[in-house]
């Protein structure tokens, strides 16, 4: 079967010179059409009118367009076409061209302007420099769609209320230049909300950059977020634009804000308020139009009480915030979570494995996930790696996952004892007797007490918080002083 050739559009209200061009563009190996105005060749590129010499309905890969011609003439042509269709790449056409004339096609998106009668060397050059625009629009089209496939809220999986409910507030928020602020523990996904913002937003042909504040040492932070000129330190070799420069028109992502020390805090306040800076080492002020989107793994409410985050920039950050609950919270999206990324990592190693045994998702569904969907990810695809037969296992499955359901479970409620009961127990449980104070005695029992309240609340403090009768800040910081970590494990001081 011979290879389908290139369409190409002439628009030309004079008969004889089209039928011209078009010989001529099939002597070339095109496959050529011909309209005798602007609103014909409109209609044509729109699929109103789809006859050409192959039958086919291929779109035009480009455009050779008279200036003068009734109904509608090339200029309007031109302005209505790479508006509308910017893959078709116009050459315009006149019997009486003008520097001037030239210029306007030009800026309004002709990638070439011959004059009539038309040499045929120019014609063929102008035909490659048309064909060079349209394939770099077409992967320029399938770049973003690639773009939009992988960040988009497509990728955002789940049928929880929660959820749905973040996703309405980012379609809402996203065309806006407001700042946004994301809570949520680690491995929520706020970087994949970050890029869906991003996408959704007038924005998304410009950069999107992100930074995590907790990944950089505090000396270089600065450095990484505005940049620094020559000689402004030891090892500045050269000038070096920073994250907030390079995001200029797009948007940038600052993860973990929360770890920002007191002097970082007020430089962001001032960029915030401003969008100004100036580079390390510099006095020259930058300006920048970026939006700006924040995200923290602790609460914010709380480190402002305790002192630990500015208060004024707080206030300048949480303009609009966006909750994202932690997988405990919805287990129920587990299933459909699991198999979206079974298809996604068997497709990249090239498996056909077809889902997961009953007995390994509900080991899946009962998994506490202290690292949440990024967790959850790690073991599918570890799974999916291991698997040796089309359907993921128990034995798949890492053996924390399996070994924490067959212990005993930690989430149970504890026994009801009556006052004389607990103080038997107290009584059999005296050995040697190390002198301390009540309230360092008291420690581990509050330990044991608050871990069980939390096991058996799925985690959720406020819940937990409710149980014990306690307010939600109390209850962290009793977990930071007993060392206590979401999950279990301890955090460290």
């Amino acid at each position: 079967m011979s290879q389908k050739r290139n369409r190409i559009l002439v628009v030309d209200d004079d008969p004889i010179a089209a039928e011209s061009l078009a010989e001529f563009l099939d002597g070339e190996g095109f496959d050529p059409t011909i309209a005798c105005n602007g609103a014909e060749g409109l209609a044509r590129i729109e699929g109103t009118g789809r006859e050409s010499s192959s039958g086919d309905e291929r779109g035009f890969a480009v455009a050779l367009c008279d200036v003068s011609m009734p109904v509608m003439g090339g200029v309007e042509f031109l302005r209505h076409a790479a508006k509308k269709h910017p893959a078709v790449a116009v050459v315009m056409l006149t019997g009486y061209g003008t520097i001037e004339s030239a210029v306007e096609a030009v800026r309004l998106g002709a990638v070439d302007f011959l004059t009539k009668p038309v040499v045929d060397q120019e014609l063929r050059i102008a035909l490659q420099r048309a064909m060079r625009h349209h394939t770099l629009m077409a992967e320029n089209r399938e770049l973003k769609a690639r773009i939009d496939e992988r960040f988009g809220l497509d990728q955002v999986v789940g049928s929880d209320p929660r959820m749905s409910k973040t996703l309405d507030l980012v379609r809402a928020v996203a065309p806006s230049k407001t700042t946004v602020l994301m809570t949520g523990e680690s491995g929520t996904g706020k970087s994949l909300i970050a890029q869906a913002i991003h996408q959704l937003s007038p924005r998304a042909n410009k950069p999107f950059v992100q930074l995590s504040c907790g990944s950089i040492p505090e000396t270089l932070l600065e450095s990484e977020l505005f940049g620094h000129v020559k000689g402004a330190f030891t090892g500045a070799h050269a000038d070096k634009v920073g994250r907030f420069l390079a995001a200029d028109g797009g948007t940038i992502f600052l993860d973990e804000i929360n770890s920002a020390s007191a002097a970082m805090q007020l430089k962001l306040l001032r960029v915030l308020q401003e969008r100004k800076f100036e580079p390390v080492g510099s006095s020259q002020t930058t300006e920048v139009d970026v939006r700006v989107i924040l995200a923290t793994n602790r609460p914010l409410e709380d480190l402002v009480r305790s002192g630990e985050f500015r208060q004024d920039l707080y206030y300048r950050i949480n303009v609009v915030q966006i909750a994202l609950p932690s997988l405990r919270e919805r287990l129920g999206d587990v299933p459909v979570l699991a198999a979206h990324f079974l298809t996604k990592h068997a497709a990249a190693l090239g498996r056909q494995i077809t889902g997961f045994s009953p007995e390994a998702m509900g080991l899946l569904q009962k998994y506490g996930y202290p690292g949440n969907v990024r967790e959850l990810e790690n073991i599918v695809e570890r799974a999916a790696v291991l698997a040796t037969r089309p359907t993921i296992g128990v034995e798949d499955l890492p053996e924390h996952v399996a070994r924490e359901m067959a212990s005993p479970r930690s989430d149970a409620p504890l026994p009801t004892t009556s006052p004389d009961q607990r103080a038997a127990e107290l009584d059999s449980d005296v050995g040697a007797y190390i002198p301390m104070s009540l309230e360092q005695a008291l420690l581990e029992p509050e330990r044991r007490v608050i871990l069980r309240a939390l096991r058996a609340n799925n985690w959720n403090r406020q819940k937990t918080a409710d149980d014990l009768q306690i307010n939600r800040t109390t209850l962290y910081k009793k977990m930071k002083l007993l060392g206590i970590e979401l999950g279990g494990e301890r955090m460290a001081g």
